[in-house]
């Protein structure tokens, strides 16, 4: 695989790994077919305008360099913002701040998002099914 110098940085040196005992949601992701497993933790509170927003972070991943540096980044992009503005954060975004995913690993930054947005809709006390995304990259091979 050809990964970009930053890439690389996030998968050696990730950021903001680790669980979060006190986690206000969290969202659980994975592809069955190459393994890539993410845990995705949040802590919410309410800023002085009273918007709920991503105080802390922290991610468990257990797949390759791009799974680990897809979570890590989006990490980095998710800390402190509101979530309404956390749920914009597209896959595109994730690889154009990483210095590009190749095509077969696209679907790493796919299950960065979908992570993020069931760990929101865990603490707003929401289910939500698999978008149709997430189910794009099951069956797609690391």
């Amino acid at each position: 695989m050809n990964y970009s110098d930053i890439l690389m940085a996030h998968f050696k040196h990730p950021k903001n790994q680790g669980e979060m005992q006190d986690a206000s949601g969290v969202g659980e992701v994975g592809n069955p077919v190459c393994g890539d497993m993410m845990k995705i933790y949040i802590k919410v509170e309410k800023d002085k305008d009273g918007d709920d927003y991503i105080k802390d972070v922290k991610f468990q991943t257990l797949g390759c360099a791009a799974a680990i540096a897809s979570t890590s980044m989006l990490t980095e992009m998710v800390k402190g913002i509101k979530l309404k503005d956390a749920l914009k954060i597209t896959r595109e975004q994730i690889a154009e701040k990483l210095g590009g995913l190749p095509k077969e690993k696209i679907h790493c930054s796919i299950l960065a998002t979908e992570g993020l947005k069931k760990a929101i809709a865990q603490y707003r006390g929401e289910t939500i099914e698999k978008t149709e995304e997430e189910k794009e990259v099951e069956g797609e091979h690391c």
